[in-house]
Order: C-alpha cells, then sequence, then structure tokens
C-alpha cells in the first residue's frame, strides 16, 4: 500500500520491507563548507550528507542534511533555537536548496528544541507516535532544568512534531529515498532511526557517540545493546553519531564496548540501594582515564546513578 503524506509529496509503503540496493560508492571527500569563530557551529559536507555541529553551549550537537534533486532533508533539529536557525540558513545556503523535511530521532531536546523554528520555515517536522509521545514530558523536565540558564534561546512551548506513524516505514523526500525505523528504548524510550538502504548510511542519534560519553540516563543499557544488534542488522557501511564524528560500521562495536565497560564497572561494586557516593566517583574516575579523548563526562553525574539503580534492582 502506498500513499501521501500531505504538504510535501512524500510517497511512503508502510512496513520495513527492502527494496533492490546499490553499491555503496566510495567514502566522498569531506570539505568544510564554513568553520567560524567559537560563536558560531561548523558545517561539513560530504558527498550529499552535510553535517552542522553546535558550538560546546550546545553540548556540540550533530544534526544532518541530506541532499536530494528536490531540496534537503534535516535530521534533528538542535538544542537552542539560535542553532537551528543557523543550521537552516548555512544548508541552504551552501547548497542553494531549500529544507523540505526534519526527523527527529528520539525525544530529548538536542533533538525536538529546533522544531518549531524549522516549522517557521515551512519545513515539515515529522517523528514517530512512540517519540512523539513522550515529548511533553521530557520538555517539561529540560525546561526546569535548563530555561533559566539559556533563555531567551530555549523554547518554552512544547515542540509539536507531526507523527509519521507508530511502525517503520520507506519515505521519498526531496528525491531522498529513506527508510525510517521505529525502534525501542535506549538512550531514549523510544526511537527513530533513519537509514538510506541505497547508500547503507544511518543516522543513529545518541545511539552511537563517537568520541563521547553517552547520554545513560534512564538506566537501559541491556535495552540499548539490542538496538545496537539492531542497527548491526542493517548492515551500515556509515554510520553517523549524535555527537561525533561519522565513521564506518565499528562505531557500532565501540559503542558496545563502552556500554559494557559502563556495565562491567558498576557490576563489581556489588550495586544494592541506596546509591554509594564514592562507588560512584571510583566508577566516574575509571571511565575518564579509559576514555581520556572522550568528551562530556558531566553525563556520566545522571547517567551512572540510573546504571546503578538498574543493577542493584536485578540484585
Amino acid at each position: 500500500m502506498k500513499r501521501t503524506l500531505p504538504c510535501l509529496a512524500l510517497v511512503v509503503a508502510c512496513g520495513g520491507g527492502h527494496g533492490a540496493e546499490t553499491p555503496h560508492a566510495a567514502t566522498p571527500k569531506q570539505t568544510t563548507v564554513a568553520r567560524d569563530d567559537k560563536e558560531h557551529g561548523t558545517v561539513t559536507k560530504a558527498g550529499d550528507v552535510g553535517t552542522y555541529v553546535s558550538i560546546p553551549w550546545g553540548f556540540s550537537t550533530s544534526s544532518y542534511f541530506i541532499e536530494g534533486d528536490g531540496g534537503l532533508v534535516a535530521i534533528d533539529t538542535q538544542f537552542l533555537p539560535s542553532a537551528a536557525e543557523e543550521m537552516i540558513a548555512r544548508a541552504e545556503a551552501a547548497t542553494r536548496k531549500k529544507l523540505v523535511l526534519a526527523v527527529v530521532l528520539h525525544a530529548n531536546p538536542d533533538k525536538f528544541n529546533g522544531t518549531a523554528v524549522f516549522q517557521k520555515h515551512g519545513v515539515k517536522v515529522v517523528t514517530s507516535a512512540q517519540v512523539k509521545a513522550l515529548v511533553p514530558e521530557v520538555h517539561e523536565k529540560r525546561v526546569r532544568a535548563f530555561y533559566d540558564r539559556y533563555q531567551p534561546d530555549y523554547p518554552k512551548d512544547v515542540p509539536q512534531p507531526e507523527v509519521f506513524g507508530d511502525k517503520t516505514i520507506d519515505v521519498l523526500a526531496a528525491g531522498v529515498k529513506l527508510r525510517l525505523h521505529v525502534m525501542g528504548a535506549g538512550c531514549s524510550e523510544a526511537h527513530v532511526v533513519v537509514e538510506r538502504p541505497d547508500t547503507k548510511e544511518i543516522f543513529a542519534g545518541d545511539l552511537v557517540a563517537n568520541q563521547h560519553h553517552s547520554w545513560l540516563e534512564i538506566g537501559k543499557t541491556d535495552q540499548w545493546l539490542k538496538r545496537l544488534e539492531e542497527l548491526r542488522r542493517l548492515s551500515p557501511r556509515r554510520v553517523y553519531p549524535g555527537r561525533g564524528s561519522v565513521g564506518d560500521a565499528s562505531l557500532l562495536d565501540d559503542e558496545e564496548k563502552y556500554l559494557r565497560k559502563v556495565m562491567a564497572l558498576v557490576a563489581a561494586e556489588k550495586p544494592t540501594m541506596p546509591v554509594r557516593e564514592d562507588a560512584l566517583e571510583r566508577i566516574e574516575k575509571a571511565l575518564v582515564e579509559t576514555y581520556p579523548s572522550y568528551g562530556h563526562s558531566v553525563f556520566l553525574k545522571i547517567g551512572l546513578p540510573a546504571e546503578w539503580e538498574r543493577q542493584a534492582a536485578k540484585r
């Protein structure tokens, strides 16, 4: 069955069946479109995929834009509205094409905060029913944590992406063929992973971090490992992470090793409730020493207690 999503003439086929695949071309040479001073994010483009990385104030968040014959498709909408504005302006200037679609990969503000900005520019923003259902609660929580710090550069109203459905679908937008995979819990309670079946590329969001500590807040590392196995079954040749440089499928292995290291360090402390702060400090120190080049060790302050509680509950 085929149907058309309104406003964009997106051809959609329900289900996750794989069509014919074309051989993956050689890795395109990456060129720098713009690298400004520390007050601006950076934009690079390799082949038909561009990467926008926000300044550290916006958590060095990666969002992507894919160039098709009929325009651009964005993957995630950035943490700060100002970064979303900058991404749109520079992506469209670099390609001389307009953004027509944006996909929110999971319910965290670095993915959905820029939704209204994209919509203001006439871009259709979509996500799964599962992710959309999580947005109001997550947004309310993050407003309490971030609004005073970032105002006026932080959305007060709940972002409202549209829902494409609750199952994996195929989409044709701007001449770009995409498969939007609906997946379960990992770093969030629900995920969308965007695959380009013809080129064997996947946009994994924060399910994969390259040279950055992972967001472990919900304490579902056991489910996260299942998501990584599902991604492996897609046989990707290029993986686009939520933070850090683009790489090949070895990024999935690196992420698994990282998660298993976290799990092992917590297990070695024989966790029971209540959480022991001295033990968390030892674990954090061990992780920082094991991964000295990794950014955002601050994420461990929230993530390690969640992993501790998960393992304590099992004991």
